[in-house]
């Protein structure tokens, strides 16, 4: 006699999601660290060779174009190769933003403020979403929606040539990103994120702007030093 085979319901929350939410986290941040340093490395290239920046409607073109391609095949191998084309490319775009800051009188010191500045908080923002108790999932339409808004008033400031709204945008983006980093590691330990391709993609993102906006803002402090 055959037996069929039962269902189970697992509800929310047992052992086996936070197990499924530990492996996606785990997974995300070993994913994160490759492409941080691969970005790093190729930013680093970009300003020994003096690459020149690619452009805006260059840098457009293949960001989104990327993120297209990353998400449509986001359950297959090919996604990850895509993510460390993403991630090359935006330390490209970085390059020549590290050599500007770097030409300034204290511009190694400004780059490595920077650079503890978003290792700070990305830790603490990280530490503090996977321990509290609090739901952050409010927060999601809040950030994404200021993040559009940003990237318009940013788009503004470059073609209208307006330091004070380019000033005005890192300052708004930092706090964006922080927030966003703080949702998009909460969204994975509460299993609201189970792909860790678009997991570290999220936070790439988030992590990249937050250092290009405190970069930005140290670097307007050091070139009025």
């Amino acid at each position: 006699m055959q037996t069929r085979p039962t269902a189970i319901a697992v509800p929310y929350g047992t052992a086996l999601d936070r197990g499924t939410a530990h492996r996606v986290l785990r997974n995300t941040y070993a994913l994160l660290s490759m492409t941080l340093l691969f970005s790093a490395g190729v930013a680093g290239a970009a300003v020994a060779f003096s690459l020149p920046a690619p452009g805006i409607i260059l840098t457009l073109i293949v960001y989104f174009g990327l993120l297209f391609g990353i998400h449509k095949l986001k359950n297959s191998g090919a996604a990850v190769g895509l993510v460390f084309a993403l991630t090359g490319f935006m330390g490209w775009t970085l390059g020549p933003l590290l050599t500007r800051t770097l030409s300034l009188p204290s511009g190694a010191q400004t780059v490595m403020l920077a650079l503890g500045a978003t290792g700070a908080v990305f830790l603490a923002l990280s530490a503090y979403a996977t321990t509290t108790k609090r739901d952050l999932s409010w927060m999601g339409g809040f950030l994404f929606a200021g993040m559009i808004v940003a990237l318009l008033a940013g788009l503004a400031a470059v073609f209208f040539q307006i330091p004070a709204l380019a000033l005005t945008v890192s300052a708004v983006v930092a706090l964006l990103s922080a927030g966003l980093i703080m949702y998009e590691t909460q969204q994975i330990v509460n299993g609201g994120e189970t792909n860790y391709v678009l997991a570290t993609v999220s936070l790439f993102v988030s992590i990249f702007n937050l250092f290009t906006s405190l970069l930005s803002l140290f670097g307007y402090g050091s070139s009025n030093d």
